[in-house]
């Protein structure tokens, strides 16, 4: 969601500086030429002391300057999970690290029979942590039986091993690119 709210963001601002920067440079409506000012003494005066519409200057502003901090902030969070809590057995509780999961689970799939490269991140809360896995298919793969491995033996193992009741997972599959092959 966050890559559309970002293009979205983005499109509106070049389309408000684009349309400014073409005003200005052309000083057409409703800057009325180059030479006249923008508000003459008269608006300026008649506008400058009414009171009532400071207030709704002032909230706009304030409400354009938090939808900036809440963008900003939503920029620098990870998107990534660190670490996941493992029940020991004992009462106690352990963190396995994020990466160590991901790499563990990315070797598992990657030796997989068509599979010519995996990607795995590990997203969620550190109580409920969920995989995403990119595989990156051999030409002469079947999807069905990589995925069929994937969602079997190794979450299965990375389940056991983790000590998590539950992990789910997305799989996003990819084939490899390959030249046809000639027969002469």
């Amino acid at each position: 969601m966050l890559g559309t709210v970002n293009r979205i963001l983005l499109a509106a601002t070049g389309a408000v500086l684009l349309a400014a920067g073409v005003v200005v440079l052309t000083g057409r409506w409703p800057l009325h030429g180059r030479h006249v000012p923008l508000l003459s003494e008269e608006t300026r005066d008649r506008y400058w002391h009414a009171g009532g519409w400071w207030w709704a200057v002032l909230a706009g502003l304030a409400v354009c300057v938090l939808l900036a901090l809440w963008w900003l902030l939503s920029q620098l969070r990870r998107s990534r999970l660190s670490a996941v809590v493992v029940d020991t057995g004992d009462g106690a509780f352990a963190l396995l690290r994020g990466r160590a999961l991901e790499e563990a689970v990315a070797a598992e799939a990657g030796a997989l029979e068509g599979v010519a490269g995996c990607r795995v991140a590990l997203r969620g809360r550190r109580d409920s942590p969920a995989l995403r896995v990119a595989l990156e298919l051999e030409p002469h793969a079947v999807p069905a039986d990589a995925l069929a491995a994937v969602a079997g033996p190794v979450l299965t193992h990375a389940r056991t091993s983790a000590g998590l009741p539950e992990l789910p997972a997305e799989a996003r599959l990819k084939v490899t690119s390959h030249r046809a092959q000639r027969v002469t």
